[in-house]
């Protein structure tokens, strides 16, 4: 959505309650809170400024969930053992603490997005002149990004504090936890007013806005529903997706492509647009996924991108390389090897980028896998690119649908299948419910590898504990670097802490239990 990047919202977003006296110190060519909400045109800027904190929280969400997993590990770097390496490691290795700043990170940039949706929605309400069409669809856009913040919250950190309304004083700002019933009611009713709100995605030459549809809102529903096995709710709203013209691009490959951004593969995905000008956003989180290096001219096509401080994150593990079924096209898509040699700073001299399949080294070299469909396009200078991140896609959908039909008794099969036969996979034809639920979360795990639901797939599923402290005895025989305790799980680790910062801030505020302050 390009105008998303071209308005740029120099918007006050904190109002203050002081009575005006008079001396007015606000020139008159200059916008103010009490101002700026007036016009359609200024509430379009102030509901685009409420999509921008979903980029912040990306550049962290890869640790709290993807690395929160089995799908990835990370580089080590031993001749640097500063906080910002440890802390990240930290929430790899499940060492989670209440002082770890990526996880703080989280919690302040989803409640930045709340905050700004809480204006848009408070004083909508008292707007005048506005078409009630228009009303209604930023209206809808702001509670699907509340509900969308809430619902990375409430999946983090349990029951939160729940603002609704926009804070005009400092007592609003202290308010104690909701319970997660009382959340997962608000992000419900958010979610359903949205779909009401929102309209059907249109699609130009196969391509959306990139604003929020009701296909995204509805999708969002389905898999609040979903985590709370409401199976039923789930499904009827699932179905009302492909109505709405949503389909599988012809190749899985198409979902990461510049060219194919907002496609009608695309339920929801956060925009990005490549440059150095004043609008514009490239996404840079990909170079985050390469092996440090001061150079990777072997591998970004465009341009060297030294990323000797930023990479070394989210390395497809050994355990999801296996997982990939012989034949399966999403394998040489999602994941790349690069090889070279370390040198005495631990970083990687690049010297080819090979396919994994099949993958052999060569002699006196090493081959370390990363996240290769994020770099499907050419990056251009140092910035980064125009590619989005995906936060819904219909495949997303169908193995959700197929997930929820299962859980009923229901047949799975055309929905599964659908994806399966994209990836160039046979069609699975057992009935047999236990065995589809293992074949449903495989196709989840590889289908959706590096797009942040794995690790929220393993705790609805209930086999967090379980498959996390699996993965630690292998993984920890395989890294050497890796502490006794990295992996190690119990039911508290399901929740991130508190952040400290917060709590410090908030005494109303409890920490979850098996962390202190």
């Amino acid at each position: 959505m390009k105008k998303i990047f071209i308005i740029i919202a120099l918007i006050t977003f904190t109002a203050t309650s002081c009575k005006k006296s008079f001396l007015d110190l606000a020139p008159e060519d200059a916008y103010t809170d009490e101002t700026f909400y007036k016009t359609e045109a200024q509430f379009k800027s102030a509901v685009i400024a409420a999509y921008a904190p979903l980029r912040d929280v990306l550049l962290n969400d890869y640790f709290t969930s993807e690395m929160h997993s089995d799908n990835t590990i990370y580089q080590p770097i031993p001749s640097n053992r500063g906080t910002n390496y440890l802390e990240r490691e930290n929430i790899s290795d499940f060492r989670n603490t209440s002082t770890n700043a990526y996880v703080a990170a989280t919690w302040q940039h989803s409640y930045t997005g709340i905050s700004r949706c809480n204006i848009v929605i408070e004083r909508l309400k008292t707007a005048t002149g506005i078409p009630a069409a228009s009303v209604a669809n930023i209206d809808g856009q702001a509670k699907f990004l509340r509900a969308l913040n809430y619902f990375k919250l409430v999946r983090l950190f349990g029951g939160v504090p729940l603002f609704l309304k926009e804070v005009t004083k400092a007592d609003d700002a202290f308010l104690p936890r909701s319970s997660e019933a009382e959340v997962y009611a608000q992000i419900i009713a958010d979610a359903k007013d949205a779909i009401t709100e929102l309209s059907n995605p249109v699609f130009t030459a196969n391509k959306q806005t990139g604003e929020a549809t009701k296909g995204a809102a509805t999708m969002l529903l389905a898999e609040v529903y979903a985590t709370q096995k409401k199976w039923k709710d789930a499904e009827d709203l699932l179905l009302t997706l492909a109505p709405m013209c949503y389909a599988l691009n012809t190749n899985y490959a198409d979902a990461f492509t510049v060219a194919n951004k907002n496609s009608r593969e695309s339920l929801f995905e956060v925009q990005y647009l490549e440059g150095t000008t004043t609008g514009t956003t490239p996404n840079i989180i990909p170079t985050h996924f390469l092996p440090r290096a001061s150079t990777n001219t072997a591998l970004v096509t465009g341009a060297a991108v030294a990323n000797n401080g930023t990479g070394g994150w989210n390395t497809p593990s050994t355990d999801l390389i296996n997982t990939f079924e012989p034949n399966d096209k999403r394998l040489d898509i999602s994941i790349g090897i690069v090889e070279g040699t370390y040198n005495g700073s631990d970083l990687l001299v690049y010297s080819a980028n090979k396919s994994i399949v099949g993958y052999v080294p060569a002699a006196g070299k090493i081959g370390v896998p990363y996240i290769k469909k994020y770099l499907l396009n050419t990056f251009t200078g140092t910035t980064g690119s125009s590619v989005n991140f995906p936060i819904y896609r219909y495949s997303d959908a169908l193995l959700l649908l197929a997930e929820v039909q299962n859980e009923q008794g229901k047949s799975p099969l055309t929905a599964l299948n659908a994806v399966r036969f994209r990836a160039g996979l046979l069609n699975t034809t057992t009935t047999d419910q236990g065995v589809l639920r293992t074949i449903i979360a495989h196709e989840r795990r590889v289908e959706l590898a590096f797009e942040n639901h794995r690790w929220h797939d393993l705790v609805r599923s209930g086999n967090a504990v379980a498959v996390i402290n699996a993965f630690g005895v292998t993984t920890r025989a395989q890294l050497t670097y890796l502490a006794s305790d990295a992996y190690v799980v119990d039911a508290h680790d399901l929740l991130f802490p508190i952040p400290q910062t917060d709590i410090g801030l908030n005494p109303a505020l409890i920490q979850n239990p098996g962390y202190t302050n």
